[in-house]
Formats: C-alpha cells, structure tokens, sequence
C-alpha cells in the first residue's frame, strides 16, 4: 500500500481503507458467480458449496468478503490483485483446454406435485399435465420449461414461487392468458415478457414471484399463436 498505484477505484494511499476494506460492484459480484460456476463445472465445487458461496458473495460490501469464496480456487484472479498464472480454470481461452472433465447429474429434477427441483438438467411439462394452485421452483444450472397450453387446470391464478441459480425459466401460455413477473428480485438475470401482464380475463393468470440469480425468465405464446397475430 506505499502509493497510489497500489489502490484502485481512485483511493490515494493517504486513505484509512485498506484493499480488503474497499466497497464493491454488483458488477464484481457478477463476475465472482461466474467464477463459481465454473468452479462447479470443472468439479472443484459441489452443489452445496456453490450455494454457500454464492449467497457469501451475493452479500458481501467489501473486496474482503468477496475474496474469501475464490481464495482456496486454484488460478483465480481476486478482486483487486494481480492476474494469477493462466490456468485452464481461469486465464485459458476454452479452444486451449484439454479434454475437459465432464460433471454428471449431481441429482435428478424432483417434479413431484407443485415442486420441481433440479440440478444441472432440463425439465419439459407439456401436454396435459396437472397444474397445481402452487408451483415451486428451485432450480441449479438447469433449464427448465413450463407449457400450459394443453395443462389441466385446477384454479385460474397460478402462482409460480422461484428460488433460482444461474437456471433458465421459459413459460407458454395460452392466447387469452396473462402474467405477471413484476414480484421477482433479479440478481445478474434478465426477464423477457411477452405477455399481457393483467388483469386476468382468460382461463389463466401466472403471478410469478421469488428471486433469480444469473438467470433467467421468458413468458411467451407458442410460435403458432404468435403467428396468427402476425397474420391478422
């Protein structure tokens, strides 16, 4: 810490905050989920771990906090240091990696009821399927796909409960249905509606409401629906 050009973000070297002090980015935060994502893919991870980690860095304000979830991964750059080593973990360009190790299933979606649960896999409900008055979503590394256009419907409102990481969401409504995604925390994520929001006026309403970290969700009509629209 002798100069100025020890610390970034503009703080002088005359400052009481140290490096591990200094306050950081949803932008930092970002960058660190992704480097645990890897992490997870490359085996050095497990699920739990990532879970643990991912909410110490969701939380974190300093460089410190931050830090602490990449400080025993090999080849990582922290936060406010000098880049590491190339490494296939971090610094290597993906065409240079060698027969990278590949990561099974850790466990199967669980899509019992109203809850799906999966890890690292794609779950597809189609056709006539039963929806229940309450769907609960938690979801890791997958991709999941909701279609209630031919669905059994028990209630009008659907509520839909997401507790997501780096997953995928896509639901395909009907042409009369409505949802509404304005009840959903977004963390690193991206939401695409292109349904009407309200108020209900056809046989289905989804009210989506819970947190997505790193992911993502689309509510869409089927292609055949949305090119009856384009056609008149």
């Amino acid at each position: 810490m002798g100069g100025p050009e020890s610390v970034s973000n503009g703080v002088g070297s005359g400052d009481a905050v140290g490096e591990r002090d200094l306050r950081v980015s949803d932008v930092e935060r970002e960058h660190v989920g992704q480097l645990l994502q890897r992490a997870v893919g490359l085996g050095m991870l497990s699920l739990g771990e990532f879970t643990e980690r991912m909410d110490t860095a969701l939380a974190a304000k300093t460089r410190g906090e931050l830090n602490s979830v990449l400080i025993d991964l090999p080849g990582v750059r922290l936060v406010g240091q000098p880049a590491a080593a190339p490494t296939t973990f971090v610094n290597t360009a993906p065409s240079m990696v060698k027969h990278p190790r590949p990561v099974p299933p850790i466990a199967a979606a669980n899509t019992a009821g109203g809850v799906i649960r999966a890890r690292m896999s794609g779950v597809n409900r189609r056709g006539p399927w039963q929806v229940a008055p309450s769907l609960q979503l938690n979801n890791w590394l997958s991709g999941v796909t909701l279609d209630f256009t031919e669905a059994i419907m028990s209630t009008q409102v659907v509520e839909v409960i997401v507790d997501d990481y780096c997953s995928s969401l896509t639901l395909i409504v009907p042409k009369e249905a409505t949802v509404d995604l304005n009840e959903v925390d977004l963390i690193g994520s991206s939401i695409n509606n292109k349904v009407r929001t309200g108020p209900p006026i056809g046989p289905l309403h989804l009210v989506v409401r819970g947190r997505v970290r790193f992911g993502s969700i689309t509510a869409k009509h089927t292609f055949l629906s949305h090119w009856r629209r384009m056609m008149g």
